[in-house]
């Protein structure tokens, strides 16, 4: 079911980037610009953000409204413009497998003299324009009006909320590893992965779906709890993959010096020696594949990583109670089950 969603999603998302040239001559205007927007949108993706909109619509509305799938596509292509800016402050140089676009607007940009603007100025830009492309694409869907605009508020506050994690996980790591909980890890997963990615696209849809506000409410802690365990899937995927696997460097998560449940409670359940090293890995300029090395040892043997996976069974148990009891459509609440197993499943 998700798979046909996604195809249609594909479809649209091409069928927008066509309208998007049309109505403002972008292609005309600034080819570079156009093919940029349709390079990094059309990159391959999960297309989770959209597809959990589509499913929460569907699993209420009595039948599918125009523009839906046109409207999915505003939490996606939110998506894709907080990855750029994102790119920017970690200063990544790839992004799905392909280099970042900051990265791509430095390259266009080398060997020109006296440039007063880097490929940085120019990605962030091009972010502010995808959120445009992001609030035109809700606006698609012809719904309810009294539905319309609770949903859009509701969209509204995934960037927020989005945006607040970024700069809370950012302010955390001036407090020092020995200073982070538990749970100011969880808010993190909370406010940057799980609003938006799961629980706004799932209580969005429903919501312009007709759903009452006790299920999507529902939604929205189902989708905390997915978000969590998706996180935290993440986290070990960005220390334990190949950089073939993920899109990005190996490197990254530990260059970045991110805040994550593996390294927070591999640390405080570590003897000083491994404490130390664990400081000392994320506090260096430039971190190298023996310190990768070195933080799998110390996650393995500080039983960190069995942990990590044991929460993401609980989070997903906690998922599957919620959404068991939901009053949306059986096929659609199956779909939902299947889905989850599978986008949280490691490797």
């Amino acid at each position: 079911m998700f798979l046909k969603i996604k195809k249609k999603i594909e479809s649209e998302l091409k069928s927008y980037i066509r309208h998007v040239d049309k109505a403002y001559t972008l292609n005309r205007t600034s080819p570079f610009l156009f093919q940029a927007i349709k390079d990094f949108i059309s990159r391959e993706g999960k297309r989770i953000r959209p597809i959990l909109f589509v499913a929460g619509y569907l699993g209420f509305a009595k039948k599918e409204a125009p523009g839906l799938y046109r409207s999915a596509l505003s939490i996606e292509l939110m998506h894709d413009f907080m990855l750029i800016h994102d790119d920017i402050i970690d200063k990544s140089a790839t992004r799905r497998g392909r280099p970042s676009m900051h990265t791509v607007f430095n390259n266009h940009l080398a060997g020109r003299q006296n440039l007063k603007f880097k490929g940085e100025d120019l990605a962030i830009i091009l972010g502010d324009i995808l959120y445009a492309m992001s609030l035109q694409a809700f606006l698609s869907i012809k719904e309810d009006k009294v539905r319309k605009e609770k949903a859009f508020r509701k969209l509204m506050d995934a960037a927020m909320y989005t945006g607040c994690g970024e700069f809370i996980e950012l302010m955390f790591g001036l407090k020092g590893i020995d200073k982070i909980s538990e749970s100011d890890i969880y808010k993190i997963y909370d406010f940057k992965t799980a609003n938006y990615t799961f629980a706004s696209p799932l209580g969005i849809g429903a919501i312009l779906g007709g759903a009452p506000d006790a299920e999507v409410q529902r939604l929205f802690r189902y989708g905390t709890y997915l978000g969590r365990a998706f996180q935290i899937k993440d986290d070990i995927l960005g220390l334990f993959s190949e950089e073939k696997e993920i899109g990005k460097s190996i490197l990254t998560d530990l260059q970045e010096a991110k805040l994550t449940l593996l390294i927070r409670n591999a640390y405080h359940h570590s003897d000083k020696k491994n404490r130390l090293a664990i400081s000392h890995i994320l506090s260096k300029k430039n971190v190298t594949k023996s310190d990768l090395l070195k933080i799998r040892k110390i996650i393995r043997s500080s039983g960190a990583l069995d942990y990590a996976r044991k929460q993401i069974i609980q989070c997903l148990k906690q998922a599957q109670a919620l959404i068991r009891n939901s009053k949306m459509r059986t096929d659609y609440k199956s779909a939902l089950t299947q889905y989850a197993q599978e986008i949280l499943k490691l490797q």
